[in-house]
């Protein structure tokens, strides 16, 4: 039997902790919002546990102000899935925010600028071989 035919659980707390970083909440005030008897190493234990009891989800859910069924419901591989469908759905039918038709090729780009720094570079070179010239002319006249 391969991974993929298992039936995977979703983990509430592994949920509650993804959830929690992804807004920048820090354990700490998590704590604070569920209220007194919470504290930071409590919420820790909790985001270890596979299983959270219906209630206090919804409590949580609350605190972060995220859809409980998130929580519930959340999961990191299905969610990848769907992310990489979409992507390589839209790719196929061409959709409007992905250029996978690039019209520019960088390399070319690259020659365009060596070329006119060439030019740029001989354009100086001759502007300095006129002075030179002008001044040998001066010092000449001099003599």
């Amino acid at each position: 039997m391969t991974s993929t035919a298992m039936p995977e659980t979703i983990h509430h707390g592994r949920n509650v902790k993804r959830f929690r970083e992804l807004l920048g909440i820090k354990q700490e005030i998590l704590a604070a919002e569920l209220g007194e008897d919470w504290n930071q190493k409590k919420i820790s234990l909790l985001e270890g546990k596979e299983t959270i009891e219906p209630e206090l989800l919804e409590r949580i859910a609350k605190a972060l102000h995220v859809p409980a069924d998130a929580l519930k419901n959340f999961d990191e591989e299905t969610a990848i899935n769907n992310i990489q469908n979409n992507y390589d759905s839209a790719v196929i039918n061409g959709g409007p925010h992905i250029n996978y038709k690039c019209t520019i090729n960088p390399i070319d780009k690259w020659v365009e600028a060596v070329e006119k720094n060439e030019k740029l570079y001989e354009r100086l070179l001759e502007s300095e071989r006129q002075k030179v010239e002008i001044l040998q002319s001066q010092l000449a006249a001099k003599k």
